[in-house]
């Protein structure tokens, strides 16, 4: 197939992607536009790629990225040449991104950083090797190098990682109308901004100015006269779950970033905390079922290796739980009904024990569970716990009773179901905020002994209930 684009995807047939219409109902990129892009990588059709795949918002060129074999998203980086939209690699896996980034040459990585958002640039530059960081930087400009090596120096996942370093910034004795003339001036600025930082000879920050104010202030007054105090300015170390707290309880559109010294060093948008608050939920998730920071493009390797040390855990606690049915055997040779009937105790405790557990871990991550109300929110859910397990103890009660026509077994069950969901409720909430309060993430290693728990005291209930109950009839 030629270059020309005059294939059977020709523009007869083809409508251009407007980024509007590359998604099918579902959210997934369209298989048949996935089918073309695929052919013209193939094909080596530049042509074709640079009119449906270049002109992409960078969000839709990362799911794009994503969505492609893994051999294709490299010829398709190759093709699109200087075209192709750095910015999307913000959009991707990590995997992906350090894949594509390792192959592509520092000098086309500089070029494109020089023209991308600060936030965007030290988001690419964090996960390359220190010496192509510094190779890439030596080919910017002085200014813009300063600023992403000071982002650079701050903690990962911190307000200073996560910050813009271009704001606008005046001095309080300045009027209206010279911060208008600056800003329309000034080539500079930010594409995009809705708050003036006013600062001292010395950085320092001293309020700030909604943009709408000063369009409405007539351009004699100044700027001391109209601007705020800054209550919310964010320190640069501030973990950036923390920061996306005081967007979400304020209900910020941006916050300055300062230093120790309390000096304007950057500005956070609410579209990266928007992107924050998405990759905190989305680790918690993950965290809550052992997986680590695992994602769709690790390899086999990787993801058995995230996954393999809580399941270790998790077989150690289930060697625990056999033990425990270990010293009853004699009874379950007596009563088969008790094997039939054990991974029903078991399982009904896991599941709510689960339930208590991620409100928890989810409470304690938004600050909503503290010292203060953990007396209240055990009390309510340990009566959940003793509500649930009434009402499921006499429903399995009842089926156990029935089934096997005997009301010792529906008894027996009855209770049991009734102590582990009680347990489980409990379990749910006091191991993760025993785990918070050693120091431990609650969120990565609270499921696997909740499970242990549940599975302990359903079992030992059940058949030390059943032992003693036909022992002493």
């Amino acid at each position: 197939m030629s270059n020309t684009g005059d294939d059977d995807r020709g523009s007869d047939e083809i409508a251009v992607y407007d980024g509007s219409d590359i998604y099918a109902d579902n959210g997934s990129v369209r298989s048949d536009f996935l089918m073309h892009v695929g052919a013209a990588i193939a094909d080596r059709d530049t042509i074709y790629l640079r009119q449906h795949v270049a002109g992409l918002h960078s969000s839709e060129l990362g799911d794009l990225l994503e969505a492609i074999q893994p051999e294709q998203r490299l010829a398709l980086v190759s093709l699109l040449g200087k075209e192709f939209d750095l910015a999307a690699l913000t959009e991707v896996d990590e995997a992906i991104r350090l894949d594509i980034v390792e192959h592509l040459p520092n000098e086309q990585i500089a070029e494109a950083i020089g023209e991308m958002d600060s936030d965007d640039a030290v988001y690419i530059l964090e996960d390359l090797d220190q010496e192509d960081q510094e190779e890439i930087l030596a080919k910017l400009p002085f200014t813009e190098r300063v600023r992403l090596r000071r982002s650079l120096d701050y903690p990962e996942s911190t307000a200073g990682r996560r910050m813009q370093t271009e704001f606008v910034a005046v001095p309080p004795f300045w009027t209206v109308g010279q911060t208008i003339d600056y800003m329309r001036e000034d080539e500079d600025l930010p594409d995009s901004f809705t708050q003036i930082f006013v600062i001292d000879p010395t950085f320092r920050l001293l309020g700030t100015v909604d943009l709408d104010r000063v369009l409405r202030t007539k351009r004699s007054v100044k700027i001391d006269a109209i601007m705020r105090d800054t209550s919310h300015a964010i320190p640069a170390e501030m973990d950036q779950e923390e920061a996306a707290q005081l967007f979400e309880q304020y209900d910020l559109l941006s916050a300055a970033v300062v230093d120790e010294n309390g000096r304007l060093v950057g500005v956070l948008t609410i579209d990266d905390v928007v992107d924050v608050i998405q990759e905190e939920a989305e680790e918690d998730l993950l965290r809550l079922s052992g997986v680590g920071d695992e994602e769709l493009s690790d390899s086999v390797a990787e993801a058995s290796r995230s996954r393999v040390p809580w399941l270790f855990v998790n077989s150690m606690t289930a060697c625990i739980s056999a033990s425990v049915i270990g010293l009853f055997d004699a009874t379950i040779q007596q009563i088969v009904a008790l094997a039939i009937l054990m991974p029903i105790v078991a399982g009904m405790g896991g599941n709510a024990g689960s339930q208590t557990m991620t409100v928890t871990v989810r409470a304690l991550a938004t600050r909503g569970l503290d010292i203060h109300n953990a007396p209240r929110i055990i009390r309510r859910e340990a009566g959940v716990g003793l509500l649930n397990g009434m009402i499921f103890g006499t429903f399995i009660g009842l089926v156990a009773g029935l089934g096997f026509q005997d009301p010792n077994i529906g008894g027996i069950i009855a209770a049991a179901m009734l102590i582990n969901m009680m347990a489980a409720a409990l379990a749910g909430i006091l191991i993760p905020l025993l785990l918070e309060k050693s120091g431990a993430d609650p969120a990565v290693s609270s499921a696997v002994f909740v499970t242990a728990v549940t599975d302990v005291t359903g079992f030992f209930s059940f058949l030390g209930l059943a032992t003693w109950w036909f022992h002493v009839t």
